[in-house]
């Protein structure tokens, strides 16, 4: 982040400085005392099991220059402390990221969606990267306090900030895109993933287009034409709408091929006709290229440039990560799942060409609300469909996916309870050749079932 005064941090988080005489220049905003330097502010956030004011003390004496408290904290005033006083913690971290951000000429790409919005985010970060200072999303700080957090790390030689925002319950996205501010929004799609605390499909919708309301009719909009809800969203914006997609759309593509590891295409739209490779498989990844390819374009980019950036993408941890282990290639999928995720990486694993045997493993699908059953039954019939040979469900909570599979006819359908009995499976079975997918939710920690079998 730029330096700041703490007059200026009490300014825009609409607080107060405790006393006059501090003058220290702020350089990174914490609300972790693990991560604390000099020149840093300690966000004292209260949570349910938690007060960070218990831990204020402890964060000056290990390098924070101040802290920012709320104004009902009590703290002895002979302890003459470096302190910014706000209302609630939480409201001024969210309020200082907002000033910030308004003070920075920065670009601002917010990206939402069911699916495929880490990995989108990967895709335009790397694609800009080739000619541009970015700044982007890093792990899961994507809520109402990784935002916040992520916008204030922006520095002000940063051209572009590409900026992941989830949600889990109504409201979330307007709060996020308010605090953020964004010139260009990219929804990738709308799925069923936190169905449970949302209500509807249609519910979803509302929630993750509230995105584009908050994007300037001097911006623009990307959004998926292969996604039934996205005429209906693009009508909620003022801004430009640029649609990607394979049969139709101003950004399109042909498919090419797609040999279960990387995909090529033809690309055609906004004036190209180009073939283009990714350096990963996937339908879904190619409509999240897309994305980045649209961006690219109307950022003024050359094709081979964006190519380049393409090619050099890194996606995060748990996403479509191809690991071999003693001569057995392992999708690593385990960030997050729900089904229609599923589905994707089943058909990604359908692609590869091996001549071994392939083996779904799949932990449970959460927030799916009372449909869960039919959800989890359903991607079992769907793995049995595509023909995968080996489906193997984790967990209790997974158990209705092995129904699915059965009933859907899958060669060998099989139900183990925990990680550590389903990694000494694999080990038993798998032969040389062999292709697994590991998925699930983040409540599955389906992880540690590679992490079994690495350390073994």
């Amino acid at each position: 982040m730029k330096e700041l005064t703490l007059e200026e941090i009490a300014g825009f988080s609409n607080g107060s400085v405790n006393h006059n005489k501090y003058s220290c220049a702020i350089r990174s905003i914490s609300t972790d005392t693990r991560k604390l330097e000099k020149g840093s502010l300690f966000v004292a956030l209260e949570g349910e099991r938690f007060d960070g004011h218990d831990y204020v003390i402890d964060a000056l004496a290990s390098g924070a220059s101040a802290a920012m408290v709320s104004k009902k904290a009590h703290f002895d005033d002979d302890q003459d402390l470096p302190l910014i006083r706000v209302e609630d913690t939480l409201i001024g971290l969210q309020k200082l990221a907002r000033s910030y951000r308004g003070s920075l000429k920065v670009r601002g790409i917010g990206v939402t969606g069911s699916n495929g919005k880490t990995s989108t985010k990967d895709i335009i970060k790397s694609v800009l990267s080739q000619s541009y200072s970015v700044s982007a999303t890093e792990g899961n700080y994507n809520n109402h306090i990784g935002l916040p957090l992520t916008l204030l790390e922006t520095k002000e030689t940063d051209a572009f900030g590409v900026w992941e925002m989830g949600m889990s319950n109504p409201g979330e996205i307007g709060l996020l895109a308010g605090i953020a501010q964004p010139d260009i929004g990219i929804i990738t799609n709308i799925g069923v993933a936190h169905i449970e605390n949302m209500g509807s499909q249609d519910s979803i919708a509302q929630e993750k287009g509230d995105l584009v309301e908050r994007v300037s009719s001097n911006g623009y909009v990307v959004l998926n034409a292969e996604d039934e809800y996205s005429m209906s969203i693009a009508q909620r914006t003022s801004a430009e709408t640029i649609m990607v997609g394979f049969d139709y759309g101003d950004v399109r593509a042909d498919i090419i091929s797609d040999d279960g590891f990387s995909t090529r295409f033809k690309l055609t739209g906004e004036g190209c006709n180009e073939e283009i490779s990714l350096p990963f498989p996937g339908r879904h990844m190619i409509l999240n290229s897309l994305m980045a390819i649209a961006v690219g374009l109307r950022e003024g980019m050359s094709v081979d440039v964006i190519k380049r950036g393409l090619l050099k993408t890194e996606l995060s941890s748990g996403r479509l990560q191809i690991k071999d282990i003693n001569k057995v290639t392992y999708i690593d999928d385990t960030y997050n799942a729900n089904p229609d995720s599923v589905i994707a990486a089943l058909e990604c694993l359908k692609n590869i060409k091996s001549k071994g045997r392939k083996f779904a493993v799949l932990g449970e699908m959460a927030e799916l609300g009372e449909d869960v059953e039919r959800y989890h039954m359903g991607v079992g019939k769907e793995a049995a469909d595509i023909g995968i040979e080996y489906i193997i469900s984790v967990g209790e909570s997974a158990k209705p996916l092995n129904r699915g599979a059965v009933a859907g006819g899958a060669k060998k359908a099989i139900h183990i309870d925990s990680h550590q009995n389903c990694a000494q499976f694999l080990e038993s079975e798998l032969q040389a050749g062999d292709v697994v997918l590991i998925k699930g939710s983040r409540s599955s920690a389906m992880e540690n079932v590679l992490t079994i079998i690495e350390n073994s």
